[in-house]
């Protein structure tokens, strides 16, 4: 008796057991492209579009390696646009009753699987670090701070390790790796593949089905093979890793990607395997020369944060996801979906996300997740939207870093303090403030920055939460300072802020 073997959207691997594991003459994989998935948040047209390629591509390999393949296309009338009743269906008609899948990357979807009859969850190998072995970590300590994860990353795997120790001697090189923008930078041309019938076929699909979605979907540069993703990876390590250190914290309006990898997608969807991209980086430093800073800060993301996420949201959950500890309740400002502020900040921001899928990481924490954490939005919301317009975005991997990382709605259990920043750090790190409607200068005033008061009005706010916290103990000296007239100033301004933000012409 066979196995149906079902391969959802982001488990594109050759190494992973569902796949590893089948038997060529009985088994049967069984891929889908159902509404239920596509549309259970407003999808990034461009992020349907890129999961829809890959999967038929990858439905196609197994083909030709000599694999049974149940394809469900989005558009077949047959289709029932549920995951689960798809299974039923194919059970029934194949005569197959055991199912097999990886372990999913969302509670939801984990849940869904855990109450049908005969599925078996198999281990997701892709990842370094099981949940399991998280928790084990994370047993009886006070703080689960993600340096003190990395270096037992770091440890276990043999990376950037010389005779047990760091290499360069230190684990962190964040100081290095905060540089401003600065005139007479160069970035390398990023890569473009060629669309294909399957990917130009997709990309009619999607404009027809979701005309109303989120985002631009053409131009379309995916890589949608692991070949294309390959490539990719090759293209970042020789021609833009080596630049990617000092300037990981810089934003400049002109241009979106600055010196960023672009390969969490691919990472994510099972295209590219984290250890992989990881030993390509260290090869770099030790054969190439690549700077230290650079590799470090780079396999800091893949190897320390991604994994750390990861453990943080199994976990937690599921109350991970309703945690609100900072009581935020404002509804997501409309510009969010659209762009229209005059805050030239948010403005590129979201321009970038909608033109690309993709806005890399300070954009995310310090201009759009600080924006929301100083208005008080919704976490729910806000957590609904980074999951809905970026390509790389997961719910394992996007809860955390929005509940904790930008929002602080989880309490501190991820950050120490929350990622809280007035216009200034948004003007030492970019060129946004060049060209905006609002002065960043000016704490007050019709044409004051919105970053100024708001995060003063966000600082009195918490200030009960956070006055004895040591990392803000200079911040509320400040405040403190000010004396009350200007108090009041401050946040009299933010209340004039938040209600344009809610009237709609902030």
């Amino acid at each position: 008796m066979g196995t149906l073997r079902l391969v959802l959207a982001d488990q594109l691997s050759a190494r992973l057991d569902i796949r590893t594991r089948a038997d060529k003459e009985t088994d049967v994989f069984l891929m889908a492209e159902v509404a239920e998935e596509a549309s259970y948040v407003r999808h990034h047209v461009k992020k349907i579009a890129f999961l829809f390629s890959a999967m038929r591509h990858y439905a196609e390999a197994l083909q030709q390696a000599g694999y049974r393949v149940r394809y469900v296309r989005f558009d077949d009338p047959e289709n029932t646009h549920s995951l689960k009743r798809e299974i039923d269906r194919a059970r029934t008609e194949l005569k197959l009753s055991a199912v097999h899948v990886t372990e999913p990357g969302e509670w939801r979807l984990k849940e869904v699987f855990a109450a049908m009859d005969d599925v078996t969850l198999l281990e997701d190998n892709r990842f370094l670090c099981s949940p399991q072995w998280f928790s084990r970590w994370a047993e009886g300590r006070k703080q689960l701070r993600m340096e003190y994860f990395y270096r037992e990353m770091r440890r276990a795997h043999d990376i950037l390790m010389d005779d047990g120790k760091p290499c360069g001697g230190e684990w962190n090189y964040d100081a290095e790796n905060r540089s401003p923008p600065r005139d007479g930078l160069v970035f390398p041309r990023r890569l473009s593949f060629r669309k294909d019938s399957i990917t130009r076929d997709v990309l009619y699909l999607v404009a027809k089905v979701f005309p109303d979605n989120p985002g631009q979907l053409e131009p379309f540069h995916f890589a949608v093979t692991r070949s294309q993703a390959l490539k990719e990876l090759d293209h970042f390590v020789a021609h833009i890793l080596p630049q990617f250190g000092p300037w990981q914290d810089a934003m400049l309006g002109r241009e979106p990607y600055m010196y960023h990898s672009l390969l969490s997608s691919y990472i994510n969807a099972g295209l590219l395997y984290p250890l992989e991209v990881c030993l390509a980086a260290e090869r770099a430093y030790r054969e190439d020369g690549a700077p230290l800073n650079a590799v470090e800060g780079f396999i800091r993301q893949v190897l320390g944060w991604r994994e750390y996420v990861r453990g943080l949201y199994w976990h937690f959950m599921p109350d991970y996801v309703a945690m609100n500890a900072l009581d935020a309740h404002e509804d997501l400002p409309w510009f969010y979906w659209s762009g229209d502020t005059q805050m030239n900040c948010v403005r590129t921001a979201v321009a970038h996300t909608l033109e690309h899928a993709y806005s890399h990481h300070i954009q995310r924490l310090m201009i759009t997740g600080n924006f929301a954490l100083l208005a008080g939005v919704d976490p729910k919301q806000v957590h609904e939207w980074y999951l809905a317009v970026y390509a790389d975005a997961y719910e394992w991997v996007e809860l955390p870093n929005t509940l904790g990382m930008a929002l602080h709605a989880d309490g501190g259990i991820m950050a120490s303090k929350p990622y809280a920043a007035s216009g200034a750090y948004i003007n030492r790190m970019s060129d946004y403030c060049k060209d905006c409607h609002y002065k960043v200068e000016m704490p007050v005033g019709e044409k004051s920055c919105p970053f100024n008061a708001l995060y003063w009005d966000f600082i009195a706010r918490h200030e009960e939460r956070f006055r004895k916290n040591p990392r803000l103990s200079y911040v509320y000296a400040n405040w403190t300072r000010m004396g009350d007239d200007k108090q009041k100033a401050l946040r009299a301004q933010a209340q004039a802020h938040l209600q344009a933000m809610r009237e709609g012409h902030l």
